[in-house]
């Protein structure tokens, strides 16, 4: 017999049951969420292209993507390296018929246009001057003079060069070369590779070239890169540090790369599309931060040859460029020019 208020015992059990059901549900969570593996933090790092990279990529699955990457950069030297007899890019040179593929394809189309936006300062079939002046794989041409560069200058320009049926067509003495542009379009296919496997936080830099992805997660904060102090004695230094929010940069300057005369002149690897000599301004670094590195890559070294006042202009046209500038004023002292919101640190 029970009382009025007593309740039932099959109630009082099915209550335990129910209790112990949600108890063990919120245990079961609660192991669940703790045994969840944190992300593994894997380095790569090798040489490519004539020069080191590096890889920093989180992944659940602790996945080395060595041989992945190995693939990856064998196929685009096969592509576009001046430096590889057999390339694609050297039998077009030599104007043999060849099928393009992708990347080569990519790297073009994103050439013809940043060569039509800075109007001809970024110009791939400016190689031929490269090589003439001794920075490029063919070696230097003996006793060059104004007569000489007159003449190879007659083959440059991208405006004459185009693509049809996969094919590239040119006159038969144009050279190209995109060594200007495809050190970041290698940096942008890792980054992408690595996004295809679903890989959010990473940071991939090829000589110096940059794409960033998501955050350092050992940190908790984004991914900081460095904008180097010019030095021309071969010596690094920061300049100042940067964080990059899913962005890319890419950097060109003379203090990385020059020559020097018999008489002690010092000329720059990057040539004046429109003279053919090397690029005489006073700039010496220019850094760019794009959405895409091969983007960065190839503005930074249009940057170069257009000199200060004319980036400034272009610049005001194009937000989605942030630039920084380090540059030699008539004291020959650095000053430095921050543009279109380039981060202070």
């Amino acid at each position: 017999m029970r009382t009025k208020n007593q309740a039932p015992r099959k109630n009082i059990n099915s209550y335990l049951v129910e209790r112990c059901r949600d108890m063990f549900i919120l245990l079961f969570v609660f192991v669940f969420i703790s045994c969840e593996k944190e992300p593994e933090n894997v380095v790569l790092a090798g040489n490519v292209f004539g020069t080191t990279y590096s890889v920093k990529y989180y992944s659940e699955k602790d996945i080395d993507y060595q041989k992945q990457f190995d693939s990856l950069f064998f196929f685009i030297n096969k592509s576009m390296s001046t430096y590889q007899p057999d390339s694609d890019i050297s039998k077009i040179n030599r104007n043999e018929s060849v099928e393009i593929d992708t990347h080569f394809a990519k790297v073009f189309n994103k050439s013809k246009e940043i060569y039509r936006a800075t109007e001809g300062a970024f110009d791939p079939t400016i190689g031929v001057m490269v090589n003439a002046w001794d920075f490029g794989p063919e070696g230097k041409i003996a006793n060059l003079d104004s007569l000489k560069i007159d003449s190879l200058m007659k083959s440059v320009g991208f405006n004459r060069m185009g693509l049809r049926a996969n094919k590239v067509i040119k006159e038969n003495n144009a050279f190209i070369d995109f060594n200007a542009i495809a050190k970041g379009y290698g940096v942008d296919v890792i980054g992408e590779f690595l996004e295809s496997k679903n890989i959010k936080n990473y940071i991939v830099e090829i000589g110096g070239e940059i794409r960033c992805r998501g955050i350092n997660l050992e940190k908790k904060q984004p991914w900081k890169v460095g904008v180097e102090m010019p030095h021309f004695d071969g010596t690094q230094s920061i300049m100042k540090a940067i964080s990059l929010n899913d962005e890319s940069m890419a950097t060109s300057g003379t203090y990385r790369k020059f020559k020097t005369d018999d008489n002690g002149n010092r000329y720059s690897h990057i040539i004046d599309t429109k003279t053919g000599y090397p690029s005489k301004t006073n700039l010496l670094s220019i850094s760019v931060i794009a959405e895409d590195c091969m983007t960065a890559d190839g503005y930074a070294t249009a940057f170069k040859a257009m000199g200060m006042d004319k980036v400034r202009v272009f610049l005001g046209r194009h937000p989605e460029l942030k630039v920084f500038l380090i540059y030699e004023n008539d004291q020959k002292e650095l000053e430095t020019l921050s543009l279109n919101g380039f981060p202070k640190d």
